[in-house]
């Protein structure tokens, strides 16, 4: 015999030791694949509740950009009606200030006529009225 235990006695705490791992490495793959349909059925639902929480997000950014297209819209509205006020205003003024002005016409017309650089001669003919005939001549 030897001093701390047999040969024997070696081999058989060795074995029983193997065999004890192997037995709990059996068991611990056994209860994996066991478990592994609960686990991908966790996974998939977890994967399922963050694809809904991205869809619901989406759905808050579409319509927050939907709101403020609309409100653009509407801010773009009011700007180009208040620009046909002054539009309108501006026409007015002007038409007021060219009634029974006939001489200031005729000198618009005339600068006019003289800015024109398309390479046309205009020729002007008096008639009774002193208002130039435009499409005197005009042919078909």
């Amino acid at each position: 015999m030897s001093r701390y235990w047999d040969e024997d006695e070696h081999d058989t705490k060795w074995g029983v030791l193997l065999r004890d791992l192997g037995v709990a490495l059996a068991i611990i793959i056994l209860a994996s694949m066991a478990g592994c349909p609960s686990y991908n059925v966790w996974q998939q639902g977890l994967a399922g509740q963050a694809e809904l929480k991205r869809a619901e997000y989406n759905r808050q950014i579409a319509i927050q950009e939907a709101e403020a297209k609309k409100e653009a819209a509407s801010l773009l509205a009011a700007a180009e009606i208040e620009r046909a006020k002054g539009v309108a205003e501006a026409n007015r003024i002007i038409g007021e200030s060219l009634k029974e002005n006939e001489s200031y016409l005729r000198y618009l017309w005339i600068t006019e006529v003289a800015q024109n650089e398309s390479g046309k001669t205009t020729v002007y003919i008096p008639t009774e009225a002193n208002i130039p005939i435009l499409e005197a001549g005009k042919r078909e």
